[in-house]
């Protein structure tokens, strides 16, 4: 072999290594798209039609620490403007943490966010901080007040699955639904089923709404029907999983109301449920836990439900 040919050799060798070499460095050079590292963070996209994730190293040691940082990365905005900050657009006073809950509380421009954006910062803030494993529930307060919803109700309570998305389209809308509830004869040893008319936000799981109005008790519009649920009661957060409604309230629903026994004030919130095709049981937890008295799971009994003697069991509201 002449050396001309021998050099030749060379030469594409070189190029081919160099050709390699550059792949590697174009592939670590878009890795941040193709795979990313770090924590996903949730901005609000800039047409608001939703959240969207970036990632970012979290390198907190207690989860205060992690809190902080995310909080940090919440607020920068991109160089860009690709998407929005949601601590950009709003304040904080103040976080809490108290074991497995964290309390945000914002200032009073937290009042001034559209409804729209205020559905997409409290969504993009809660699925971010419940990624840390030691935190379970997030709740908003704005200066020192709970956060209220565009229809007036209290939020309570957030976990990762409070938020639900129909392709990009179900934010702060709502849709007319007729459910279903059982509340407690005037004696309290019966059920009697009742037909609610009423419209609900899109962003809350059908779940937790029924759960909701079960709490707010009877319209009062029809006569008969008695409250099976301590009004005190605070939602934790309600889930379904595998056709398994998971309800999970505070201490308060285990205070009888009325003359309801619990096992009644029980089935009220599973019979409720289980009028919906997607929850087949129900397990009722008190503080993430379940009481000894109670059972694993519950299904549906109609054995306590009865019917009032006037002519309708039907209630708008």
């Amino acid at each position: 072999m002449n050396k001309n040919c021998l050099m030749k050799k060379l030469n594409n060798c070189i190029c081919v290594v160099a050709l390699a070499i550059c792949m590697v460095f174009a592939l670590i050079g878009c890795g941040e798209q193709t795979k990313p590292g770090g924590t996903p963070i949730y901005f609000v996209s800039n047409g608001e039609t939703g959240i969207e994730a970036h990632y970012f190293d979290v390198t907190g040691e207690t989860t205060e620490e992690k809190i902080n940082q995310m909080i940090d990365f919440l607020g920068r905005t991109p160089d860009k403007l690709e998407y929005k900050a949601p601590l950009a657009m709003v304040s904080i006073n103040s976080v809490v943490v108290d074991a497995n809950r964290v309390t945000i509380d914002f200032n009073i421009t937290y009042k001034e966010l559209s409804s729209t954006s205020e559905v997409l910062v409290r969504a993009a803030i809660v699925k971010t901080i419940v990624q840390i494993s030691s935190v379970r529930y997030v709740v908003f307060t704005v200066e020192g007040e709970p956060l209220v919803d565009a229809m007036g109700q209290t939020v309570g309570w957030m976990t990762a699955d409070t938020f639900i998305y129909n392709d990009g389209n179900a934010i702060n809308t709502y849709d007319e639904v007729i459910v279903k509830l059982y509340f407690a004869n005037e004696s309290g040893d019966k059920l009697i089923g009742a037909y609610r008319d009423k419209f609900y936000s899109t962003n809350v799981p059908l779940e937790m709404f029924i759960v909701e109005e079960l709490i707010d008790g009877p319209s009062g519009q029809v006569e008969g029907l008695y409250p099976t649920i301590n009004p005190e009661t605070n939602i934790i957060s309600v889930s379904t999983i595998d056709s398994v409604c998971y309800v999970n309230l505070d201490s308060s629903f285990l205070n009888a109301v009325n003359n309801v026994p619990i096992e009644n004030s029980i089935y009220s919130i599973v019979n409720s449920l289980t009028e919906l095709t997607s929850v087949k049981k129900v397990q009722i937890l008190i503080n993430g836990e379940i009481p000894s008295v109670f059972t694993s799971s519950y299904e549906r009994n109609t054995e306590m439900t009865t019917v009032l003697e006037t002519n309708t069991s039907e209630e708008n509201n």
